[in-house]
């Protein structure tokens, strides 16, 4: 993988093979992203990869990512690590990695590439951004050592971490393949079941960029689960969440709670939810979403209590305490709608034997 430009590959066409640069030495979650996402690309698809911190060697590169000191798109040159660089990507604050950098410039090619929409269309924005904000922009906090929260801030407030998570993120798990046995223990176990002998753990540059290319597989697969996921889930869903949302007063006039129509391969609804009361002037507002368990008639309903901001435990208004932990009969009599069936006792979920029952618990909730 790091051979000299006199050993690149030739092309079918018999043109030299474009070759993608970035250093050797100890990787990164960043630039491990970054390659994956340029592969992506028809122009880097059989790409070499040259791992090097040679000036000379990067000068013959295609395209340089994670070093070499110089951010400039007109020369594909990508790095950050350059005392003036403060590059961010559209509308945030968080400071690029090679990651995001890669993104800023082609991810929305890349979109296009893997899932045919137009380059220039809004839904290709739509993914552009959501991918970034999603994905991308933890990998460059990550790499530039911005913390979600500003620990120092956490310190004056007394707040401590309930668990030792060892810092757990894609990043630390990238962080493992620079170390890890050539042969990893589990593999090592002979057929016999006689202890494995002592796993190699040396170096050669060869094993090092191989280390590097199953770290860039690893993270490019998240890539690819969240773009897949994104583009066949949740761009779709976007246009059944505003029909929702805007129809949401037919059922009950405060607007405090949205139906979610059922659809076969699930509504991830609570995205589009905050972006469309964002959009409305009326964020907050919807404190409870009613969906239906399956698609036929006699389904069964359930009430969400939706939560405070994405992927928080806290909801806007949990369902009754009364109600919490309560099934059945019980819990019908306590909240005086028929054909109950249960309430968490997290209060986050709710559900009942029919939809005129779940909406009836709803409305309820919206008032104790």
């Amino acid at each position: 993988m790091s051979e000299p430009s006199s050993k690149r590959l030739k092309m079918a066409d018999g043109t030299a093979a474009p070759v993608i640069g970035t250093h050797n030495g100890h990787f990164h979650a960043d630039e491990a992203l970054a390659v994956y996402l340029l592969r992506l690309l028809p122009d880097y698809q059989n790409a070499q990869l040259v791992r090097t911190r040679d000036p000379e060697l990067l000068k013959d590169c295609t395209i340089v990512v994670d070093v070499g000191g110089v951010h400039d798109d007109a020369l594909r040159r990508y790095d950050h690590h350059q005392r003036e660089f403060n590059a961010t990507f559209p509308g945030k604050h968080t400071k690029l990695s090679s990651a995001g950098l890669v993104w800023m410039h082609y991810g929305k090619k890349i979109i296009s590439t893997v899932t045919g929409l137009d380059v220039d269309s809004a839904d290709a924005e739509l993914l552009y951004q959501k991918l970034y904000e999603d994905l991308i922009e933890a990998f460059d906090a990550n790499d530039n050592g911005i913390s979600v929260y500003d620990p120092q801030e956490l310190r004056k407030a007394g707040i401590e971490k309930k668990l030792n998570d060892k810092g757990f993120s894609l990043a630390s798990v990238v962080g493992r393949y620079n170390h890890a046995p050539i042969t990893p223990l589990v593999d090592a176990v002979s057929s016999n079941g006689a202890p494995p002998a002592a796993a190699k753990t040396e170096k050669t540059q060869d094993e090092e960029d191989a280390r590097f290319q199953r770290a860039s597989t690893f993270v490019g697969e998240q890539f690819s689960l969240e773009l897949s996921d994104k583009f066949t889930s949740w761009l779709p869903a976007r246009a059944v969440v505003a029909r929702a949302f805007n129809s949401r007063t037919a059922l009950d006039p405060s607007g405090r709670i949205i139906v979610i129509p059922h659809r076969p391969e699930g509504v991830p609804w609570s995205d589009h939810l905050y972006a469309l009361e964002e959009e409305n002037g009326c964020a907050g507002q919807v404190l409870y979403a009613l969906f239906a368990e399956n698609g036929e008639p006699n389904s069964k309903w359930r009430i969400r209590a939706v939560s405070l901001e994405p992927g928080s435990f806290e909801n806007r208004k949990a369902l009754p305490e009364a109600w919490r932990g309560v099934r059945d009969e019980d819990l019908s009599k306590v909240s005086g709608v028929p054909g109950a069936i249960f309430v968490h006792a997290g209060g986050f979920i709710g559900g009942n034997q029919t939809f005129e029952g779940a909406l009836e618990m709803a409305k309820k909730a919206v008032e104790i």
